[in-house]
């Protein structure tokens, strides 16, 4: 069965999110990222302030639940909207049963990234459903994950 996940998008100050919830909720990041340590994109330039953001972030918060996070920026910037800066994040336990919910769940919506591997080795895709909610769907392949710690 899927665990969920509220995923959270910032405008540039995720970090200082973050480290707010871990001075309350107490832990450490298994892992926090910024969008500099990623593999270059073929015709994407990025600002030095866009190197520096928040690419992703994980802060588990309960025995069941983690809080994950990232900045935006670039393209991206503009469709942020504070108060809607939130997706139900999924975490499949087969690639079979990421397919099955990103395709039922995203009838009629938008999709914003399609299902595909992914450079960090999760199977992963975007979209906003019909009803205006954003979700997010991840498997972490095991195979692929001990390739990409």
């Amino acid at each position: 069965m899927a665990t969920v996940n509220v995923y959270l998008t910032f405008n540039g100050n995720c970090r200082e999110a973050f480290d707010f919830y871990k001075s309350v909720f107490g832990g450490e990041y298994p892992y926090i990222g910024t969008f500099g340590e990623m593999p270059p994109q073929e015709g994407m330039e990025m600002s030095e302030e866009d190197k520096n953001k928040i690419m992703h972030v994980t802060l588990p918060i309960s025995k069941e639940t983690v809080l994950m996070g990232s900045d935006t920026g670039g393209e991206w910037a503009s469709d942020f909207t504070m108060g809607n800066n939130f997706s139900v994040s999924i975490n499949a336990e087969s690639k079979d049963e990421a397919n099955t919910l990103f395709n039922g769940l995203s009838e009629g919506g938008n999709v914003t990234m399609p299902l595909a591997d992914t450079f960090w080795g999760a199977y992963f895709g975007m979209f906003t459903d019909k009803f205006g909610i954003n979700w997010m769907v991840n498997y972490d392949d095991p195979a692929k994950m001990q390739q990409h710690p």
